[in-house]
């Protein structure tokens, strides 16, 4: 202002010496008013430029609004940077993508420990859960709504396998029993008590009348699914004096022959004559499961090895071997129109193959426990079993993540 001042001074001085007309003295008037607004105008540039200078530094106490917003991009900048200085793209991508788009249609919570079996219902509407809580559960596989509870083990529920018919579930359990229940009531029919040890696998023969149960015992076992009279007690001589297990038995798709695993090799036994017609090896690794082919030329097994071979029963030929797992394979089971394989691990996923070219074709990752994108170990993922269901379009699996989760294989 004292420059301004000044300037007026200076300019007034010269007008009066000069003998200002009318004409000069607006002129004068004129300028000074151009001054003083030329000034206003800088003075405003100059508040304009510190305002945004404070913004910009967070000093301006007047727009929480923005101090909020660099907050926010802060944080989230920060979680970026934590995320990627953890991720390995090459491995991980594929968990960003399935927790984006998971392909699971639901997961069901409903029972209190590990999830040893599943089994769809013939018709494909329901599915039957066995569970380390000691209840079997049945609940829609549309909705995940429960249907009806089973409880009558003693200790962990091991195995479940409904009837081709749809009338009835076969469950096996640590108590050494095997129950028949009436799907419909849920009446226990019949307990099964012809083994010593705990029972881990059952299955119906494909007429309903009969039920094979594989145990800790060492023995396999074929009974009548109504009154429990016995139609074969195979075991094996036992090693170290002590016989070794039976994880899995499965009927062939025609019912004239059942399939074992166990320690060592699979074995097939022709059910007329109770005689073994084969034996498909394994490398002197644990089998945990098997299954047949639909049209019953192959059997597939999964165990200790972390692989999955496929096995041609008439030439005794190892067709493929699928290798993909990280450890154990638990479950494994051959889809409806016979293309395709899949198989649960302990590495908590599960391995989709083309059952024709061996080829891979697609990871379920549902189960898996991730922190920050990468895979523990431990038992929690572990992937116990799977089932198609009987449209092929869908997978049954149970973890010991204490989850059903049903999901698209595609």
């Amino acid at each position: 202002m004292k420059i301004l001042a000044q300037e007026c001074y200076d300019c007034q001085s010269q007008l009066v010496r000069n003998m200002p007309t009318k004409a000069s003295i607006g002129s004068f008037a004129d300028m000074l008013y151009c001054k003083s607004n030329e000034r206003q105008e800088n003075i405003g540039k100059a508040n304009a430029v510190s305002i945004l200078d404070r913004e910009l530094k967070g000093q301006h106490t007047n727009h929480p609004r923005l101090r909020r917003t660099l907050l926010i991009i802060g944080g989230l900048l920060f979680v970026l940077l934590i995320f990627f200085s953890f991720t390995n793209f090459s491995s991980d991508v594929a968990f960003v993508q399935h927790a984006l788009k998971p392909p699971a249609h639901f997961t069901f919570h409903g029972q209190n420990g590990y999830i040893s079996s599943v089994a769809w219902s013939p018709d494909g509407q329901e599915i039957a859960s066995a569970s380390g809580d000691g209840t079997v559960q049945v609940w829609n596989a549309h909705t995940g709504t429960i249907v009806r509870i089973y409880k009558g083990h003693t200790g962990d529920v091991l195995a479940v396998a409904w009837s081709p018919d749809g009338h009835e579930l076969a469950t096996g359990g640590l108590d050494t029993t095997v129950q028949v229940w009436n799907v419909a009531t849920g009446q226990r029919l019949f307990t099964y008590r012809g083994h010593s040890d705990a029972v881990f696998s059952v299955a119906w023969s494909p007429d309903s009348k009969y039920i094979a149960s594989a145990s800790q015992d060492g023995t396999v076992q074929v009974w009548n699914a109504t009154n429990g009279q016995s139609l074969l007690h195979y075991g094996t001589h036992p090693l170290r004096g002590v016989p070794p297990p039976w994880n899995s038995v499965a009927w062939s798709p025609n019912g004239r022959e059942l399939a074992l695993g166990g320690e060592g090799d699979a074995i097939v036994l022709n059910m007329q004559t109770t005689k073994e017609v084969g034996e498909y090896g394994y490398n002197g690794g644990t089998i945990h499961a098997l299954c047949w082919s639909p049209d019953g030329r192959y059997i597939a097994f999964g165990g200790s090895d972390s692989t999955v071979q496929v096995w041609d029963l008439a030439t005794h030929q190892n067709v493929y071997t699928y290798q993909g797992h990280q450890t154990d394979v638990f479950s494994v089971a051959w889809s409806p129109d016979g293309q395709r394989i899949a198989s649960g691990s302990g590495d908590g996923l599960i391995e989709v193959w083309d059952a024709l070219t061996g080829q891979h074709v697609y990871t379920y990752r549902g189960h898996a426990d991730f922190y920050m994108g990468h895979l523990t170990s431990g038992s929690n993922a572990a992937v116990n079993t799977l089932a198609w269901s009987p449209n092929g379009l869908a997978i049954a699996s149970g973890s010991n993540d204490n989850t059903v989760q049903v999901w698209k294989p595609m």
